[in-house]
């Protein structure tokens, strides 16, 4: 049976879809998807910046591809299929940074490659592009990444202040700083502080009322 042979509910507006990408369903702070990399690369603003950004750009061109082709693909092999997908997308993306940024590749090269396997990107395909038109599809995928993005440089941002006193290079607290944070350990602590923040954010927005969990995750890629 294929992916459309089940009538599929009617998509979200794009305005709702961005917004739920970036706060209600955030990839970081509200489904806990990726955590790894997140910890990994967030020691300064800019790492955060570039891998938010590989991020983006891999997650709505999977989505659309996605979008475009899932008649074609057997329910079967669709996963060997999305990571294929991927994975092109993430080779013209590293191979980009590479040649045009080789001085920030160096440092998080790495991370790019390995996007491949982040749970946030294949996840999206099988919950929404795969039964989804393209358009909203393209919303969903441009929300989401814009969501792991914005959590990568606001932990990047929190990060770099209290391990170095400075954001983005420049020198913000002249006190000797808090150099637990730059450790993996303390990316780990500043994730779960930030994520107690917006949790506590959203409650009082919603009026004291428990905060919608829009889906499960784990401490994975």
């Amino acid at each position: 049976m294929s992916a459309d042979a089940a009538p599929r509910p009617p998509a979200p507006s794009p305005g709702r879809l961005l917004l739920d990408g970036v706060f209600a369903e955030n990839p970081v702070f509200r489904l806990a998807l990726s955590l790894c990399p997140a910890v990994a690369v967030t020691t300064t603003v800019m790492n955060g910046v570039i891998l938010g950004l590989a991020v983006l750009v891999v997650q709505v061109l999977s989505s659309v591809t996605v979008a475009l082709v899932r008649r074609s693909i057997h329910p079967r092999v669709r996963i060997p299929v999305y990571t294929i997908i991927i994975a092109v997308w993430v080779s013209c993306i590293d191979m980009v940074l590479a040649a045009f940024f080789p001085a920030v590749y160096a440092q998080v090269g790495l991370y790019v490659k390995l996007i491949v396997a982040f749970a946030i990107i294949i996840s999206r395909l099988e919950l929404f592009a795969s039964k989804q038109p393209v358009v909203p599809t393209f919303f969903d995928g441009l929300g989401m990444g814009l969501g792991f993005l914005f959590a990568l440089v606001v932990i990047g941002a929190f990060r770099e202040l209290l391990g170095s006193g400075a954001v983005a290079g420049y020198v913000l607290l002249p006190q000797k700083p808090l150099l637990f944070f730059v450790l993996p350990a303390g990316g780990f602590f500043s994730i779960a502080l930030l994520m107690a923040f917006f949790n506590l954010v959203e409650r009082r927005m919603a009026g004291g009322s428990s905060p919608r969990r829009a889906g499960g995750g784990g401490a994975h890629g």
